[in-house]
C-alpha cells in the first residue's frame, strides 16, 4: 500500500496581503497541501512599510505584514486550523507567530491544534541570509522563548526550522552544511534545556525541524540526507540523553537549489529542479516531510502563477503517477551509498568538533562565515575554469532562442502602486486603533523583555492591541541594540593565484598611473541581505591587488556616499537583489552628485534587461546580472573604469547565477 506523500508547498508572497491571499487560494485549489509564506524585507527586518529604510522594498520579495489587519487579510477564507503553514521568518519570528495566533483565535480555531513552522534560525541569518536585527544572545533568547511557548500551547507547531538551505546557497560544502546546521541546533537546545522542565525537554527537542537544500549532485545530496538523519539521531541520544526514538526523528522540509539556476538557457532549470527533488524523495528513510520547488525562471525575475504551477505539478506527478511511494527504502544496504554516508558523517563530525572547541555556534560565527566565503570562492573558481560543468553556461552554449523566456509577461512584475497603497493602509490603521491600548501593550512588552519573562504572551497582547511590526521590533532594538555580523571577507589575500597574473599586472599598471592603490568601494544599499556576490567580488578584487572597502549589508545610500567621500575610491560597486535597484540607485546617484563625487558606479543584481537600460540611462557605468560569472573579466572592467586614460570596459559575456554582484 502506498504511503502518504509529503506536503506540497510553494514559497510565495508579493505586493500586498490581499494579492498574496489570492495567490495562496489559487495554489491550494491546484492541489498544494501546505502554505509557505514569503515576507518582504521590511517585515523580515522589523521595519514598518512607511519607514524611510523600507522605501523601494515593500512587497518586492514577499508580502508586507505590518499589523494584525495585514495578517487577517493574508489568511482571509483560509481556515488556519486546517492548514500546515510554514513562515520563513527569523528576526521577527515571535512577532509574526503572535499575529498568526491572534488571527487563528479570531477565526475560532483551537490554538493547540495549529500546525506549521516558523523558521526562527537567526544564526543562519548571521552567516548567509542577513535579515538579523539583534545580537546573538538576545536573539537566542527569543528563539527559545518561542520554543518554550509553543511546547506548552501549540504542541503540533515546529518552533524552529534549523535552516541549512541558505548555507548551501552561500557556498557550503555538504559536510559544512551538516556541521553548521547541527551546531546551530545544539546552541538552541542548550539554551532551551535550562528554560523547561527536564521531563518536557525530549518532546520539545522532538519538535525541532530542519529546512535543507538539495543541489544537482543528487547522489551526494541523497547521502547527505541519510547522514543528517543518522547524525541527528546519534546527537540527541548521546549529547542530550533522549532515549525515545520518536523524539529523535530527523524531520525536514526542503527547497531544492536556487544557486544553480541559470539565466542562460533557463529552460534547462526545469530538469535541474526535477533531478534535485529526487535527492530528497527517493530514499524513504530520509525523505522530506515537505517539499517546495523554485520556479525555472527565478534567475530572470519574479515567477508567474503558471511557473509556480509547473513546479507544483512536478511534485504531484512524482508522488501520484509513479510507484515511488509503494516501496521500502531503495538504498538500504547499498555499499556505495553506505561508504559516502560514512564519509560525510566523519567529515561533518570533525567540523562540528572544531566548532565545539571554539565554544559552539554563537562563538564560531566569524569562523563559519569565513569558511563559507572561501568555499563559495572555490566553487566559483571551478566554474570559471571549466572544472565544474554548467550546461549552457561554460559548456554547450550554442542555443536556440527560448520562446519561454522572451516577450511581454515572461516574468511577473510587482504592482508599482503596491507600496503606496500599503503605506496608506498602515496610516489608516494607526489612526483607527486605540492609542492608549497600544501604549499599554508596548509597556508590557518592554517589561517582559527586561524581566526575562517569555516574550510570546506580551507579543500576542501587542498583536491584538494593534501594535505594528516596526513598533514591536523598535522595542527590541531599544533594549538590546542592533548587530553587525562579520562579512567573512579577510583583508589577507588567499593562496588562489592561478589565472590572476594578467589582472594583477593591469591593476598594478593603473595604480601607477593613479599614484595610489586602485580602490574599490562595495556596498549593499537597502534591506537586501544576500551578500554572496558582493563578498565574491570583494574577495577576488583583494586577490588581484585592489584595495577594497566593504562594510557589509543593509547600508543606506547616504552611508555609502559618506563612505565614498571619506575613502575616495576609484570605482563604486553596488549589489541589490531585492528588485529595488532603480529607486536605490537613483537616490545614490543624486547623493553622489550633491557630494561632488564623479567616480564610475557599477551595479549587480537580478536586473531585467529593460531595467538595465534604465540604470545606464541614469548614469550607471556597468550592469552585471547572474549571467556574468567570469570574475576576472569583471575585474578587468573595473580596472578599465578606474584608468585615468580609460579604454571602454568590455562587459563579461558569460555567467551563472549568484556570481558577480548578483547573489542568491
Amino acid at each position: 500500500m502506498s504511503e502518504k506523500p509529503w506536503l506540497f508547498r510553494t514559497y510565495a508572497g508579493h505586493s500586498t496581503a490581499s494579492a498574496s491571499n489570492a495567490l495562496y487560494r489559487g495554489n491550494l485549489a491546484k492541489g498544494q497541501t501546505g502554505l509557505s509564506v514569503a515576507f518582504d524585507l521590511p517585515t523580515q527586518t522589523g521595519y514598518d512599510s512607511d519607514d524611510p529604510r523600507s522605501r523601494g522594498e515593500v512587497g518586492k520579495v514577499g508580502v508586507p505584514v505590518a499589523h494584525l489587519g495585514d495578517m487577517r487579510a493574508l489568511f482571509q477564507d483560509i481556515p488556519l486550523d486546517q492548514m500546515n503553514t510554514s513562515m520563513t521568518i527569523n528576526a521577527t519570528a515571535p512577532w509574526l507567530l503572535a499575529l498568526y495566533i491572534a488571527v487563528a483565535e479570531e477565526q475560532g480555531a483551537d490554538i493547540a491544534a495549529l500546525q506549521g513552522t516558523v523558521q526562527n534560525d537567526i544564526i543562519k541569518e548571521y552567516l548567509s541570509r542577513g535579515t538579523y536585527i539583534l545580537p546573538p544572545q538576545p536573539s537566542l533568547r527569543l528563539i527559545t522563548d518561542v520554543a518554550a511557548y509553543t511546547g506548552k500551547h501549540l504542541p503540533k507547531w515546529n518552533p524552529m526550522n534549523v535552516c541549512s538551505y541558505h548555507l548551501q546557497e552561500a557556498g557550503a560544502t555538504p559536510e559544512q552544511e551538516l556541521a553548521f546546521a547541527l551546531a546551530t541546533a545544539c546552541a538552541v537546545l542548550d539554551d532551551l534545556k535550562v528554560k523547561v522542565l527536564a521531563a518536557d525537554f525530549p518532546a520539545m527537542a522532538g519538535r525541532m525541524s530542519f529546512f535543507v537544500n538539495a543541489g544537482i549532485r543528487f547522489v551526494t545530496e541523497l547521502c547527505k540526507m541519510r547522514a543528517f538523519t543518522a547524525l541527528w539521531d546519534e546527537l540527541l541520544e548521546t549529547r542530550y540523553g533522549i532515549t525515545d526514538p520518536k523524539f529523535r526523528r530527523f524531520r525536514y522540509g526542503v527547497q531544492v537549489n536556487s544557486l544553480g539556476l541559470t539565466e542562460q538557457q533557463p529552460e534547462n532549470n526545469v530538469y535541474r529542479i526535477l533531478i534535485e527533488m529526487l535527492a530528497v524523495t527517493l530514499s524513504k528513510n530520509a525523505r522530506a516531510r515537505a517539499v517546495q520547488l523554485p520556479a525555472w525562471n527565478e534567475a530572470l525575475g519574479l515567477p508567474r502563477p503558471f511557473d509556480q504551477q509547473w513546479s507544483l505539478r512536478m511534485q504531484q506527478i512524482l508522488a501520484y503517477e509513479t510507484d515511488l511511494l509503494e516501496y521500502d527504502d531503495l538504498f538500504d544496504g547499498n555499499p556505495a551509498i553506505d561508504r559516502k554516508v560514512a564519509e560525510l558523517k566523519s567529515q561533518a563530525l570533525e567540523e562540528l568538533a572544531q566548532i565545539d572547541a571554539m565554544g559552539g555556534a554563537v562563538a564560531a560565527i566569524a569562523y563559519m562565515k569565513g569558511r563559507l566565503v572561501e568555499a563559495n570562492a572555490e566553487r566559483l573558481a571551478r566554474i570559471e575554469t571549466g572544472a565544474t560543468t554548467v550546461v549552457g553556461v561554460n559548456k554547450f552554449t550554442t542555443t536556440e532562442p527560448s520562446p519561454l523566456a522572451t516577450g511581454e509577461g515572461a516574468i511577473m512584475q510587482a504592482d508599482p502602486q503596491a507600496e503606496a497603497d500599503q503605506c496608506e493602509r498602515l496610516a489608516r490603521w494607526r489612526k483607527q486603533r486605540d492609542a492608549h491600548r497600544v501604549a499599554e501593550a508596548l509597556a508590557a512588552l518592554r517589561q517582559a523583555a527586561q524581566s526575562g519573562e517569555n516574550i510570546m504572551p506580551a507579543s500576542i497582547l501587542c498583536a491584538k492591541a494593534g501594535v505594528t511590526t516596526g513598533e514591536w521590533a523598535g522595542a527590541m532594538r531599544a533594549l538590546y541594540g542592533e548587530y553587525r555580523a562579520p562579512t567573512g571577507v579577510s583583508q589577507n589575500p588567499s593562496n588562489r593565484t592561478e589565472g590572476l597574473e594578467p589582472v594583477r599586472d593591469a591593476v598594478a599598471a593603473v595604480a601607477t598611473k593613479l599614484g595610489h592603490p586602485l580602490r574599490l568601494l562595495l556596498g549593499k544599499p537597502g534591506l537586501d541581505g544576500h551578500s554572496n556576490g558582493a563578498e565574491q567580488i570583494a574577495t577576488r578584487a583583494r586577490d588581484c591587488g585592489i584595495e577594497i572597502t566593504y562594510d557589509g549589508i543593509r547600508l543606506t545610500p547616504q552611508e555609502i556616499v559618506t563612505a565614498a567621500t571619506e575613502k575616495q575610491p576609484d570605482v563604486i560597486g553596488l549589489s541589490i537583489l531585492s528588485g529595488s535597484h532603480i529607486p536605490l540607485i537613483r537616490e545614490t546617484l543624486d547623493l553622489m552628485q550633491k557630494a561632488g563625487l564623479t567616480q564610475p558606479l557599477v551595479v549587480g543584481g537580478i536586473i531585467p534587461d529593460d531595467d538595465a537600460k534604465t540604470l545606464k540611462a541614469m548614469g550607471v557605468a556597468q550592469v552585471y546580472t547572474p549571467k556574468d560569472f567570469q570574475l576576472n573579466r569583471i575585474m578587468l572592467d573595473l580596472v578599465a573604469l578606474a584608468d585615468p586614460a580609460p579604454v571602454a570596459a568590455q562587459k563579461a559575456p558569460w555567467s551563472v547565477r549568484h556570481s558577480a554582484m548578483a547573489s542568491p
